[in-house]
């Protein structure tokens, strides 16, 4: 591989972008795909397959052929809202997975350095803090702290802008409070019942790590249905 192409490469990866390397493994040739953009001419009648592995989420060589395709996924953004006793342990679960990680709180006692270093902390409220943050729909929100003060602005930010995952802890009543709280804000109830509450798939844990790994579970296959 030549040195222009790995520095673009390396370059690519650092601005989390998405984008597939296509190798012809018998001549060693290359270049960079990413979607929408013209395709190598000696690539070209490959393009249909080269698209459908990017669009795929997959590596793979072309049946019948020496074309090897790698894909790069740009990481998903999830956001949590609240550096509390579950979010330390649901940092162990998600943070070697392609996941862009940030946590919300105001509260920089909670949020620090400290309880959970090299993780990007933003001590504002949520909505100073996504003035921060790039989000889209491919973004996913996790509400912890159980209070409306922080976490309801959080979750109007994500129905508006469509998070593909909304997740809030909570009791059933709890979160009964929440739905009404954001009726009376103008939400529909469709966008309302997009809230994944209470939080996390089913397992019947009950403690930190295990309702940790319950919505760890959630965010997963959730992020797989993108």
């Amino acid at each position: 591989m030549k040195k222009k192409l790995l520095e673009h490469i390396i370059s690519k990866k650092n601005n989390k972008e998405e984008f597939a390397i296509i190798t012809n493994i018998s001549t060693g040739e290359s270049f960079i795909f990413e979607k929408n953009k013209n395709i190598d001419k000696n690539f070209e009648k490959y393009s249909d397959e080269i698209n459908n592995y990017l669009n795929n989420k997959q590596n793979g060589i072309i049946e019948n052929t020496d074309i090897f395709i790698d894909t790069y996924l740009r990481p998903i953004k999830v956001i949590i809202v609240g550096a509390v006793h579950i979010t330390q342990y649901l940092l162990d679960y998600i943070k070697n997975l392609n996941f862009e990680i940030y946590i919300i709180d105001p509260r920089d006692y909670f949020a620090s350095e400290k309880r959970f270093p090299n993780i990007n902390i933003i001590n504002k409220w949520p909505i100073e803090a996504f003035e921060e943050i790039k989000t889209d729909s491919s973004t996913a929100l996790i509400a912890l702290t159980h209070d409306p003060k922080i976490d309801d602005s959080a979750l109007k930010h994500a129905l508006k802008n469509k998070f593909f995952y909304i997740g809030a802890l909570g009791s059933k009543k709890t979160h009964e409070n929440r739905c009404q709280r954001l009726k009376e804000a103008g939400y529909k109830e469709e966008e309302i019942g997009s809230i994944h509450a209470p939080i996390g798939i089913k397992l019947g844990g009950k403690s930190a790590p295990e309702i940790a790994l319950s919505i760890t579970a959630q965010l997963v296959l959730e992020s797989n249905k993108l």
